[in-house]
């Protein structure tokens, strides 16, 4: 998401090295490099040149902080301006004064809606929101099935009448069962078309006047560019939509989308879909998708999906276990696909500053070494897993864990010793520190198996300035 275009604008930051201060004449090549850059990401052209004079007119004359070169004061200009464009704070769903809060899905077919519909749901139940879906698109096959069998899965009833009652008595019906359950919110999944037609605009006028919707929300694909932005516009227009939900967010999208759909709608992005999974949606913050476009990461939103899945009492016991040196390959088990839970390793680092620019390469590698590692566990047995110490004193075991992994004796020795290394290590570390030990702390890529024989080469790394350091 956005590496194109983030890697166009750290090129036009280069246009002011060397420079003193920020002026009309030395700006103009950093500004052509800017307007290209966002022209190449589809953003709508009467956006880009917005940007540009708000951009310009911001940073000329700006007094440029000591210790500061003019492109990084440059940089903080654009991201100010950038957070303006898509909306300068969050923008929560609408809640009403008395149960159920009713929200109405609308969008065109292939968006994602009725999967939008299912993962807001899930967002909201996250929440402590009891919720109820509506199916009342009855002219897509298997919609109806789709939305209940993701309903099954996010155990959250779904309200339907089959294909062929009227959508609109559907959605006035689905709203009346949701106040007869007392529920907090009901979500309407509707019919969409393939592209914008008069008959889908009634039907969504008709079922809208009838049920008094406290948000409707327009689903589109983030991959379409600009012409989801045009696509909010006319809905906005036709129907009066309260904010719009990008899908796709996580695909091959150059960013037109989320920094036009405001601007051109009027209408604020409310969430953004970021996968496939259920649990694949986050509320929409303009200012650290600001931070992610200009390659300084985006930690809090890393730290809230982390919340999400550690409980506090396993770090408890976690921690009482390496204080006591009894983690165990159960516990490093626990812990790597706890952080498979919160993502990919790609998808992690590119929210950590200073990390999003590490090699692909590399980051594949490391997890095709952890999946050799887990397969190495996986053919131990439970009493070997909670006592690595028998592994150490049994070549017979260690041979048998060779077989069933497909990997060779040495590399189960190997993985066992530099186990057994963390595990003293992690214990040290717990009660104030290792001394003496040097650089003689094993990597990841050690534990892993491989890589302990060979010399390592290491690079200073220029740590990268972000707006705390201006």
């Amino acid at each position: 998401m956005f590496d194109v275009l983030s890697d166009r604008l750290e090129e036009a930051w280069k246009k002011l090295r060397g420079q003193d201060a920020i002026t009309h004449t030395n700006i103009q090549e950093t500004l052509k490099e800017v307007r290209r850059a966002l022209l190449e990401a589809d953003v709508n052209l009467q956006v880009v040149k917005n940007f540009i004079i708000d951009v310009e007119k911001s940073a000329i004359g700006i007094k440029v902080i000591g210790g500061v070169n003019p492109g990084q004061q440059f940089i903080k200009v654009v991201y100010e301006e950038l957070v303006k464009v898509m909306g300068e704070s969050a923008s929560p769903l609408a809640r009403a004064e008395n149960n159920p809060t009713v929200i109405l899905m609308v969008g065109l077919q292939g968006t994602g809606k009725t999967t939008a519909t299912a993962k807001l749901a899930h967002y909201l139940k996250k929440q402590k929101q009891s919720c109820l879906m509506v199916a009342a698109d009855i002219y897509r096959p298997a919609a109806i099935d789709q939305l209940k069998t993701l309903g099954d899965q996010i155990e959250i009833p779904v309200f339907e009448l089959g294909n062929q009652e009227n959508p609109v008595d559907i959605a006035i019906q689905g709203v009346n069962r949701a106040k007869e359950m007392d529920l907090d919110v009901v979500i309407i999944d509707t019919a969409g078309r393939l592209q914008v037609d008069q008959e889908m605009m009634l039907e969504l006028a008709q079922i809208k006047e009838s049920i008094n919707p406290d948000d409707t929300l327009l689903v589109v694909d983030a991959m379409t560019g600009q012409e989801a932005a045009n696509l909010a516009q006319v809905f906005h227009e036709q129907i009066k939509v309260t904010g719009t939900i990008l899908t796709k967010m996580d695909g091959d999208t150059r960013g037109g989308a989320a920094l036009s759909v405001r601007q051109v709608s009027g209408q604020p992005i409310k969430f953004v879909g970021v996968g496939e999974k259920i649990d694949a949606l986050q509320l929409f913050y303009p200012d650290r998708m600001a931070s992610r476009i200009l390659n300084m990461g985006d930690i809090l939103t890393l730290v809230e999906k982390a919340q999400e899945e550690i409980d506090l009492s396993d770090m408890e016991q976690l921690q009482s276990k390496i204080l006591d040196a009894k983690f165990d390959f159960n516990d490093f088990l626990k812990q790597t696909r706890l952080m498979k839970s919160v993502g990919s390793f790609s998808s992690i680092l590119k929210m950590v500053p200073g990390l999003n620019k590490i090699n692909t390469k590399d980051i594949e590698k490391g997890e095709s070494e952890l999946k050799r590692t887990e397969a190495m566990i996986g053919s131990m047995t439970l009493e070997e897993r909670k006592n690595p110490d028998l592994l150490a004193k049994s070549p017979s075991r260690r041979n048998r864990i060779a077989k069933g992994s497909g990997h060779s004796e040495t590399e189960i020795s190997k993985l066992i010793k530099n186990f057994t290394r963390m595990r003293t290590m992690m214990q040290q570390l717990g009660k104030g520190g290792i001394p003496g030990m040097g650089n003689g702390i094993p990597s990841m890529g050690d534990l892993f198996g491989q890589k302990g024989n060979q010399k390592k080469k290491t690079k200073k790394v220029k740590k990268k300035k972000g707006f705390g350091d201006l």
